[in-house]
């Protein structure tokens, strides 16, 4: 699957470099990350778990202020779950990193010289590569499959911001995962949530 996305994200670099409009960026910033479970008799949303992001992407116009941004993205999810919910002394913090290939259709606004308002909406497509588990000075890491996760992901993205005249981002999203990632639960769904803020630089 790693391999997968990243064939996909390479054939969609070399398109995007044989346009002869497109310009190429990078954002980098702070994940929120929120887990959602659903079961036959609750449904539960974990606390928000700091992560990182960094993507790089292309820029590649469709018609007058309507841009498609093809990606590669390095994305920081999972959740954190209290000691009054989990039944143990401390916070328990799960941290899972994906290999993610995002496509979005971002619409610009132009607001004068100082820049743009942007926003959009795609759908991403990700590979977990690395889940850790932490409790106060305890931590656990493995793969997907040892944290009894699927390591497939998929879902929709939304993000707003301004493009400075620079080039410089100010930025923020979120990520919808629709894809149950829980392995070996039935009638259990387990989704990944994300709000990110960040800057970046389009060249």
């Amino acid at each position: 699957m790693k391999r997968k996305l990243l064939s996909i994200a390479t054939v969609l670099c070399c398109i995007a470099g044989a346009h002869a409009q497109t310009s190429f960026g990078v954002k980098a910033g702070v994940n929120f990350a929120k887990l959602t479970v659903n079961s036959d008799r609750t449904t539960y949303t974990s606390d928000a778990a700091t992560s990182f992001y960094v993507t790089g992407y292309a820029d590649m116009p469709v018609v007058s202020n309507l841009r498609v941004q093809p990606g590669v993205s390095l994305q920081g999810k999972g959740g954190a779950v209290p000691a009054s919910d989990s039944g143990f002394e401390e916070k328990v913090k799960d941290t899972y990193m994906y290999i993610e290939v995002p496509i979005n259709l971002v619409y610009y606004v132009p607001t004068g010289e100082f820049g743009d308002v942007f926003f959009g909406a795609g759908p991403y497509a990700g590979y977990g590569i690395h889940a850790k588990s932490s409790q106060g000075n305890l931590s656990e890491s493995g793969s997907f499959n040892d944290a009894g996760l699927k390591p497939f992901d998929a879902g929709v993205n939304f993000l707003a911001g301004f493009k400075m005249s620079q080039g410089f981002l100010i930025n923020a999203g979120y990520g919808l995962g629709l894809t149950n990632i829980a392995k070996e639960a039935p009638g259990t769904t387990v989704k990944n949530r994300a709000f990110s803020v960040g800057v970046g630089f389009q060249f």
